[in-house]
């Protein structure tokens, strides 16, 4: 109980930091009571109004398994006004089922995301003028357990430690670990040019005027990344990803993108490659990249196939096919945002010529 408490306070006071009255809405499976239970009490104890919402995989299955068309491709305005009104989400990722939608066609898939690409866009309008306070959290379930290779109990230790909640003050944990990321930022933010270069790797990325964004918890949480929205069109060369590509429960293996004037020309992956080409056929901004990151997070040692933590990994850069997010700068609109992951630790990362990056970590002399 001692460390979901702890839990509950990081998230409402270093997360969101909710406040008298706030409009605060709480969405997970039933895994997660345990820690609803904790954040609602946080919630009321600051005066803040809770609504929690519950999800289940075996309904969003039937959803897509026998809903027509014009459902695939309806906007509920229920959605909008929550999206547009709230002042809090917290979103607490806790599955029964890692992999719901495995039998989905990905044409419907295709079509619900086309359809519910307002709701993104409302999203981060929101997030980038600040008037959506919003974190996205997991509890530790079997279900993620098992899919990440680990015992429950193994598990649960991995996701508290990625939190911090091992630490007998996380809060202060998570505000040393903002300023050393802040260094990070504010080096990239004076950069015009990233190139990439690792094993079947060797990408050009122009970001010159865009900024960077320091993930320290406040939204996702585990934190530890450092962001952008690159430029359009200014992605050149190729990629292959260490990692399996997970979208809505959906596995890519192998993945290896080819980019010219900032578009996908060219995508390849070992397993899963069709339904890889069916999201790059969403729309247009889906074959553009919307975020370059580098991970940052060292206390998240292994990939778990769950991106909030799998993006984290100190020693990898990932990039996310699809919608940017506008305080970045990045304009790129799309009713997806893919993130895909590549191990580092035996890469080098060169700005504007110079190697700053190398072996999973920046040169903390380039910092200074």
């Amino acid at each position: 109980m001692k460390a979901l408490d702890k839990f509950a306070k990081l998230i409402v006071d270093y997360c969101v930091s909710v406040k008298k009255l706030d409009e605060v809405l709480i969405a997970s499976t039933i895994e997660a009571y345990p820690l609803v239970r904790e954040l609602y009490r946080a919630v009321v104890e600051r005066g803040g109004y809770p609504r929690f919402i519950v999800s289940d995989e075996v309904l969003q299955e039937i959803f897509y398994r026998y809903a027509p068309r014009e459902l695939l491709e309806y906007l509920s305005p229920i959605d909008k006004y929550i999206v547009e009104n709230i002042d809090v989400r917290i979103s607490i990722l806790s599955p029964t089922h890692t992999k719901p939608l495995v039998g989905v066609d990905p044409e419907k898939m295709k079509k619900r995301s086309s359809a519910l690409r307002p709701l993104t866009e409302i999203f981060m309008k929101r997030d980038a003028e600040g008037s959506l306070r919003w974190v996205v959290t997991a509890y530790p379930t079997r279900a993620m357990a098992q899919e990440a290779g680990m015992s429950p109990l193994e598990f649960e230790e991995f996701v508290y430690h990625a939190l911090k909640l091992h630490l007998e003050d996380p809060i202060s944990a998570w505000v040393k670990q903002a300023k050393w990321q802040d260094k990070i930022a504010n080096f990239l933010n004076k950069a015009s040019e990233i190139r990439i270069v690792a094993e079947n790797t060797d990408l050009l990325i122009r970001v010159e005027g865009r900024k960077w964004i320091n993930d320290d918890g406040k939204k996702n949480m585990p934190g530890g990344e450092v962001f952008t929205g690159p430029h359009e069109d200014g992605t050149e060369g190729y990629i292959e990803f260490t990692y399996p590509a997970v979208w809505r429960g959906v596995e890519v293996e192998g993945v290896r993108l080819v980019f010219k004037n900032g578009a996908v020309v060219e995508a390849k992956a070992k397993r899963g490659e069709e339904f890889l080409k069916k999201m790059l056929e969403v729309d247009e901004g889906a074959r553009r990249l919307g975020e370059a990151a580098f991970g940052l997070n060292y206390d998240v040692t292994r990939f778990t196939k769950e991106i909030l933590f799998d993006e984290k990994i100190g020693g990898t850069i990932h990039l996310a096919l699809g919608a940017s997010y506008p305080e970045t700068g990045g304009r790129n609109k799309s009713a997806i945002h893919w993130d895909m992951v590549k191990d580092m630790r035996k890469g080098k990362v060169y700005v504007d010529g110079d190697l700053v990056y190398e072996n999973g970590r920046f040169i903390e002399e380039v910092l200074s």
